[in-house]
């Protein structure tokens, strides 16, 4: 029978399948950020922080079938299948099938990738702190396509989107989200 997963139970579990403390970084930014657009959507913080936690925990270990092995993975543990869809959904058109259709969903596949640009963008400032990046300065990384060349600009344009919001809110509101959590990312000064 499916239970509500604690976000104590959802750390646990990232830290039992990662072991890369950039992969744990990057899990914190996006439950850092979903929960600030919860709180725009009105949406359940924890929910939405709990699943940005463990959107990518199958990604160390079985890199190969990313977005697919988290379903044996959570459903072993008896998840409910709301949580097992938004996060197999964050991988829609790259790894699986599943359509963002929710705006719980639509979110995590537009800020996914787009926290990895901000992050880069952070890193690159004197501070490297998220705490005084400025979506022109992540607009100005965003066109040199050498830069944290593994973000997938399109994906974060198409999850905008499907958002129906402009694109300088998303990343506005994301770097919003990633500051609520710039201690634990290693990004404050």
């Amino acid at each position: 029978m499916p239970h509500e997963p604690t976000r104590e139970e959802a750390y646990a579990l990232l830290v039992e399948f990662n072991k890369s403390e950039n992969l744990i970084h990057h899990a914190l930014a996006v439950e850092g950020t979903m929960r600030h657009f919860a709180s725009l959507y009105e949406g359940d913080v924890e929910k939405w922080g709990i699943i940005g936690l463990v959107h990518d925990l199958d990604y160390s270990l079985y890199p190969d079938q990313h977005c697919i092995k988290v379903r044996d993975i959570l459903e072993s543990r008896d998840w409910p299948e709301e949580y097992i869809r938004a996060v197999q959904s964050h991988g829609w058109g790259r790894c699986v099938e599943v359509k963002p259709e929710s705006d719980l969903e639509k979110v995590l596949y537009a800020i996914d990738e787009l926290t990895g640009l901000i992050a880069s963008t952070a890193l690159v400032r004197p501070s490297k702190s998220v705490l005084d990046v400025e979506v022109k300065s992540v607009k100005k990384k965003w066109k040199i396509s050498g830069f944290a060349a593994g973000v997938d600009r399109k994906l974060i344009e198409n999850g905008a989107a499907l958002m129906g919001k402009d694109l300088d809110w998303v990343i506005a509101e994301t770097i919003a989200g990633m500051k609520t959590v710039a201690k634990e990312i290693g990004l404050a000064p």
